[in-house]
């Protein structure tokens, strides 16, 4: 039996394994055929009945197009989350990495179909739409047309959109796929152990086991850096022609204009989350003195603290943590993520060729969402959990606002999982007695919140000195990319931790770069944004539990800045954002 089987079965978690065929049965199955040749004949069926004709609908026409549009997307997203899920446990798999990339052609075959809505629909007068939107028929679609139009200044000709989406699956799709397969086929040091085994190993109490494993990672992604380092040259130009022809006036633009928040508003959390940068350096000199090292390396950032718990949590013991915690906020919020472990829906074993790290996967509404973990028993698996089915809730909850409507701008999505982290935290912090188990704990939670605030913002802060380096220069080389890395990091630790040359490529397995450019942002969105939700929490009680459900049922049927409202909350203000960085400062402070 090898290492990872043995813990596998030593934490419980061997068939912890998602059921998909409430999605299909197989990959063999025929509705998959049937679904993929009505998607085609429908997209088709739907451009020949309402081409050119967006400008002429009244309002129950146009209800009846949308509603035929979200039945296909429908249809399209349930086929893409089962070939995604059903690939992303077994990347080596060649059929299931064949029907992967059949359904992202399928996606942009469909899309040049139906591109025509949104640029007519786009091209509408502003007085004839908002008259249109008036109507008590599409009340239910009103956000989500109004938000369409959002993109008016950044949408290219039919022919030009056509062309962009015909390449799709063979552009940035294919790109970020492969960087996928390269690194979950990675094995590192003389076990072989996969990226998530070699991460595990930088939370181990032995310096040496740490930094052996720092040198593992470091010679894995060394040895594929040529290859890495094309890719994401690649994907910052592809991004680059993107921009430039639709109009975006910075790199970040277009995933500020997705998350529908102002520009000003992102570069106001950046800004105040810069300024603070100090409260992480006072943070890892006390973790030094609390270590007894005289000098905390790059590998030692995420060393437990001696007083630290550290035996193995099994899987059981993991469910019952979060599902007490979720109940105790809300008992509907407990039953629906209960729902998650006794009908199937997470992955939770470590496995060869399955994706590394956590996601939750939203589906449609007719079918739930799904969770993968890499669950190896740390408390900081059990806070993963947490997070993710953070999200699972608030996309169960969101199901009722119908397809289109249930997606969730990012920032308010991980405002969920956040907030989610936070209760779970805090109820096990009840349950420790010892002082300098709780000392440990807080400071295990404030290193959460810095991976999640800071460290996000500065991975976007290396974002920004790419996508710009890109633009400027060139082709970037490994060492000027390993530059822009190690000038962010060094910015945010100061002099707290010494960053070892080995760290510098370390940029280079993080797949947010690739996948959804700008979007590590909303992380530290969604953590100042929970720490000042909790503080209302904590004085309103029972009403702000309401509150907090009704703004996840909600889903992106309105803005963040709308959804937000009923609590007071100014997305613009530096004051806003400060009121969260003052909490952890706060913790900070008793652990000092």
């Amino acid at each position: 039996m090898s290492e990872t089987a043995k813990l596998n079965t030593t934490l419980g978690t061997t068939d912890i394994l998602w059921n998909l065929t409430d999605l299909y049965s197989g990959i063999e199955d025929p509705y998959i055929e049937s679904d993929i040749a009505w998607c085609e004949t429908e997209a088709g069926a739907i451009n020949k009945s309402h081409y050119g004709k967006v400008a002429e609908l009244n309002a129950e026409q146009l209800l009846t197009l949308v509603r035929r549009l979200e039945n296909l997307d429908c249809t399209l997203t349930k086929l893409g989350t089962f070939s995604f899920l059903n690939f992303t446990t077994q990347m080596a798999n060649a059929k299931a990495g064949a029907l992967d990339q059949r359904i992202h052609e399928l996606y942009s075959k469909c899309g040049t179909e139906i591109v025509f809505f949104e640029l007519e629909w786009n091209q509408v007068g502003d007085k004839q739409a908002m008259t249109l939107l008036a109507s008590p028929q599409l009340t239910q679609y009103r956000h989500y047309l109004e938000a369409q139009r959002r993109y008016r200044p950044h949408q290219l000709s039919e022919l030009e959109e056509k062309l962009l989406l015909e390449k799709e699956a063979v552009g940035r799709n294919a790109w970020t796929t492969l960087f996928s397969k390269i690194l979950s086929d990675l094995k590192f040091g003389p076990k072989d152990r996969s990226e998530e085994e070699v991460l595990t190993d930088l939370y181990d109490s032995e310096r040496s086991i740490r930094q052996t494993a720092a040198a593992e990672m470091t010679e894995g992604l060394r040895k594929n850096n040529h290859i890495l380092t094309h890719i994401f040259n690649t994907l910052a130009a592809d991004k680059m022609i993107t921009d430039r022809l639709r109009k975006h006036t910075s790199w970040v633009s277009s995933m500020n204009l997705h998350n529908e928040l102002q520009d000003t508003t992102v570069e106001t959390l950046i800004e105040t989350v810069t300024s603070r940068y100090d409260l992480v350096n006072r943070y890892y000199h006390v973790k030094r003195q609390l270590l007894g090292l005289d000098r905390l390396e790059d590998y030692d950032r995420y060393a437990p603290l001696p007083s630290l718990p550290t035996q193995k949590i099994g899987w059981v013991a993991c469910r019952e943590t979060v599902l007490s915690s979720f109940s105790a906020f809300s008992p509907k919020m407990g039953e629906i993520a209960e729902m998650f472990f006794s009908r199937k829906w997470i992955h939770a074993p470590v496995a060869t060729g399955k994706r590394g790290g956590a996601f939750a996967h939203p589906c449609i509404p007719e079918v739930h969402p799904y969770v993968l973990v890499n669950y190896t028993g740390n408390l900081r698996d059990v806070s993963t959990v947490a997070h993710e089915l953070g999200h699972g809730v608030h996309q169960v909850l969101a199901a009722g606002q119908g397809h289109f409507n249930s997606d969730t701008p990012l920032p308010l999505a991980e405002t969920a999982s956040v907030f989610a982290e936070l209760l779970v935290f805090n109820s096990q912090l009840e349950l420790l007695e010892n002082d300098q188990q709780r000392r440990a704990f807080i400071c295990q939670k404030l290193e959460s919140i810095f991976a999640t605030v800071f460290r996000q913002t500065a991975m976007n802060r290396f974002e920004q000195l790419m996508h710009e380096g890109r633009r400027q220069k060139g082709e970037l080389s490994s060492e000027q990319l390993s530059e822009y890395w190690m000038s962010t990091q060094r910015a945010m630790f100061g002099d707290s931790v010494h960053m070892g040359d080995d760290y510098s490529i370390w940029w280079s397995y993080i797949p947010h770069f690739l996948s959804t450019p700008g979007y590590v942002y909303s992380y530290a969105f969604g953590e100042l944004l929970v720490l000042a939700l909790y503080g209302i929490y904590q004085q309103e009680g029972e009403p702000f539990v309401q509150k907090y459900l009704q703004l996840l049922s909600a889903g992106g049927s309105q803005s963040p800045y709308v959804l937000l409202h009923p609590f007071a909350i100014d997305l613009n203000s530096p004051a806003f954002w400060q009121t969260g960085l003052t909490v952890i400062e706060e913790m900070l402070t008793r652990v000092e």
